[in-house]
């Protein structure tokens, strides 16, 4: 048959065929989602954490500015969600305070309904802790339009800010918790005096809403009134002043701390140096001066979570972790 005819056949033969084998199908890795349940709930504990400060620097402006009243019901505001018509500085601090520890609880129920439903891939205390804090958001609520109905008792306004401390504190014991912290074992008993100082810190908080409650700087200072519960608060300046800073020293003083504790115990030190001026300050000016006042109540409470902070995470650092040479000298059972 002459190449002519068929030039097709003639070039399929010349090209050789190559048998093609399949190759097997590759699973592809599947994706690690982005952030895991822990994360989740970690990050909105941080944020409700930083939204309760930010409460309570709204409520120590509200009192300081003679506002605590400037919503006669409760819990609308003149009748009605947004008192527009009635609208000042005054009522505006009242109201915005109130618009927040809403939002705080509506959170506080999310991480309730998140904390259960996970539970699985949670820590088994997570839920439990998350309810106590849902607790404590209520009770304050209560608390809040008892402050209202009572108008102003100084024994429920001094639990309002006690129960916001809580509260605030609980927030900070899960999300350290639910921190990632590799333990080293140098901690010694500095968690306990961290402890000790966090307690002390709480007490003088408490006794410095009692003096601002009940106005007792300027009832001692003009009519000689109420000069026990100031000198208390005075007082407790000593004892709370001193545990602190020993636990700054003594963490300065401890080899191979982990890092993140030698930073929060700094935080402590320089928050404890402001805590003490602004409250000098704040005496020697007769609380005339409303935003030394209110940053004196803040720095206390982030001075008192720093030291929360360092307790749960210097408890979390307390358990060694093996070096090669000790791991040579582990027989197997």
């Amino acid at each position: 048959m002459p190449d002519s005819l068929h030039p097709e056949l003639k070039s399929d033969m010349l090209i050789p065929i190559h048998s093609e084998v399949p190759e097997p199908p590759t699973e592809k890795p599947t994706a690690q989602p982005r952030f895991t349940p822990q994360d989740r709930v970690r990050r909105l504990v941080w944020k409700m954490a930083i939204a309760t400060l930010v409460l309570m620097a709204i409520g120590s402006a509200t009192r300081v500015m003679n506002a605590g009243l400037a919503c006669p019901d409760w819990p609308l505001c003149y009748g009605t969600l947004f008192p527009a018509q009635q609208m000042n500085l005054q009522v505006f601090l009242e109201w915005i305070h109130r618009l927040d520890a809403a939002l705080i609880g509506l959170l506080a129920i999310v991480l309730v309904g998140y904390s259960w439903w996970k539970r699985q891939a949670l820590p088994g205390w997570t839920p439990w802790v998350a309810t106590l804090a849902l607790g404590l958001i209520l009770f304050q609520g209560v608390l809040g339009g008892l402050t209202v109905t009572e108008m102003l008792r100084f024994d429920i306004v001094t639990a309002h800010l006690g129960t916001a401390l809580a509260f605030f504190m609980t927030l900070l014991v899960m999300g350290t918790l639910l921190l990632p912290h590799q333990p080293t074992g140098t901690v010694g008993k500095l968690p306990w005096l961290s402890l000790t100082a966090a307690v002390l810190i709480y007490l003088q908080s408490i006794s410095g809403a009692l003096v601002g409650s009940r106005w007792a700087l300027h009832q001692c200072l003009v009519v000689t009134q109420l000069c026990s519960v100031m000198n208390i608060h005075l007082l407790g300046i000593i004892p709370a002043t001193l545990i602190t800073l020993a636990v700054v020293i003594a963490a300065w003083r401890t080899p191979a701390l982990s890092g993140s504790l030698r930073q929060i115990s700094n935080l402590v030190g320089l928050l404890l140096l402001l805590q003490l001026t602004l409250g000098f300050a704040t005496f020697r000016l007769h609380l005339q001066v409303e935003l030394l006042t209110i940053a004196h109540q803040m720095v206390g409470a982030s001075l008192l979570g720093s030291l929360v902070c360092f307790t749960v995470l210097g408890l979390r650092d307390r358990k060694p972790v093996p070096t090669p040479l000790q791991n040579d000298f582990i027989q197997p059972a």
